[in-house]
């Protein structure tokens, strides 16, 4: 842990010398973007860190460490390793503020996370769910229906186009057994509010709620005990900067009291993990642990640490903060140019959307122009990080009327 030591002190000096207060440019630009100069060396205007977030220099160096431990002390490496993966465990418990580091099991992605509890819970479970999840959510979903191990039913959209909580509700009968719904939608940035209501719902009719927070952790203040829910996943691609594979599951405290039993397990979930032992049926550790699977991909917790360790010291609030000037300042810039965008307020996630019937081809045609953004569906989204500069911003807007122009002419 000697570098990851090291890494979280350079981080902490970067912090301390922001002073208090919020985050300006020039203050980020001194102290913070050093920590990110090989992705910066990039000339290109990045605003698709909803997709796949900036990496720090540090990343590259944490995995080197996981590479040198099993080249230097091959078997006996695990013993690090594993300490890792508990510090993966405590540092993603301590961003969504759950109650027992047992309660975070690391994932390699939120569908595997879905799956664990699909296949945990008895009988035919009855799924409600909205038509607004991840690709990864609903076609599993629709998958599991599709060969009989659950029962769907969907929630569409309102007349606004939007998902809330009273809508969800009213969808909420007895023979509900999982409600699954986002934080914070991914193809236009909404925030689900009120989860904690819907909580209360679910569990009023012998229900339980699992939420997709992908989209929220790192930009929300996520807090899953509040939140009261049963199951939350999501995972470090994005905001948290940690790269693909490095998801986990989150099961509360009332659902490891309450005797669920994982089908997706293995040896690692074992009581004595390196005993050998064949008991028949098997006897897993207590808790969350249980839940754990076979040997770990144990490079993306080093793979994510940096990333982790820079939401921590900045604070979610402090990047929400000026995340929400920086959004705010190019949804300027888009309407001087005549494009209307939303998000950059409270009842959104970290990007702005662009409605476009084109919107796959309009994100390709800025491409050329150097900036880089992404299309889900008719939505164009467009994310900037901390790291943005305002020069970037209007670079943006700019690119997005001269491709608009080019495209209706």
């Amino acid at each position: 842990m000697i570098r990851a030591a090291a890494t979280s002190r350079t981080m902490d000096e970067a912090v301390s010398q922001l002073g208090p207060g919020s985050l300006t440019e020039e203050s980020v630009q001194q102290h913070i973007a050093p920590l990110f100069s090989r992705v910066l060396a990039s000339d290109r205007v990045y605003l698709a860190n909803h997709s796949l977030g900036r990496p720090l220099d540090a990343m590259a160096e944490d995995v080197r460490e996981a590479t040198s431990l099993w080249e230097t002390k091959l078997g006996d490496a695990w013993d690090a390793w594993l300490e890792e993966q508990e510090g993966f465990r405590a540092r993603i418990a301590q961003l969504i503020h759950a109650p027992r580091v047992d309660c975070i099991v690391p994932k390699t992605s939120a569908g595997q996370s879905l799956r664990a509890v699909l296949n945990a819970l008895p009988g035919t479970p009855r799924v409600l769910s909205t038509r607004g999840e991840f690709d990864s959510i609903d076609l599993l979903l629709k998958q599991y229906a599709s060969l009989g191990r659950i029962e769907m039913r969907w929630v569409e959209a309102d007349a606004e186009g939007l998902f809330t909580v009273p809508g969800i509700m009213r969808h909420l009968r007895q023979e509900i057994d999982l409600v699954v719904i986002s934080q914070v939608m991914f193809m236009n940035g909404q925030a689900v509010h009120n989860l904690e209501q819907l909580a209360e719902a679910c569990h009023s009719v012998g229900a339980r709620l699992l939420v997709d927070s992908y989209h929220a952790i790192g930009v929300l203040p996520v807090d899953v005990a509040a939140m009261r829910a049963d199951f939350v996943i999501g995972g470090s691609y994005k905001y948290l900067r940690g790269g693909p594979g490095a998801c986990f599951l989150y099961l509360s405290p009332d659902i490891l009291a309450s005797g669920l039993r994982p089908l997706d397990t293995g040896w690692f979930a074992r009581e004595n993990t390196f005993g050998y032992e064949r008991c028949d049926p098997p006897i897993l550790r207590a808790g969350g642990d249980a839940f754990l699977e076979s040997t770990p991909p144990v490079l993306t917790y080093y793979q994510a640490r940096s990333g982790q360790q820079f939401t921590l010291a900045l604070t979610v609030e402090r990047l929400r903060e000026y995340g929400q000037k920086q959004l705010s300042q190019l949804k300027l810039y888009l309407a001087d140019a005549g494009i209307e965008a939303i998000g950059g307020d409270a009842d959104h996630g970290a990007f702005l959307s662009v409605r476009q019937t084109n919107a796959s081809k309009l994100a390709e045609t800025i491409a050329e122009r150097n900036v880089i953004t992404d299309a889900r569906g008719e939505w164009l989204r467009l994310c900037p990080d901390c790291l943005t500069r305002e020069e970037e911003l209007r670079t943006a807007a700019s690119a997005l009327h001269r491709a608009l122009e080019q495209m209706h002419s």
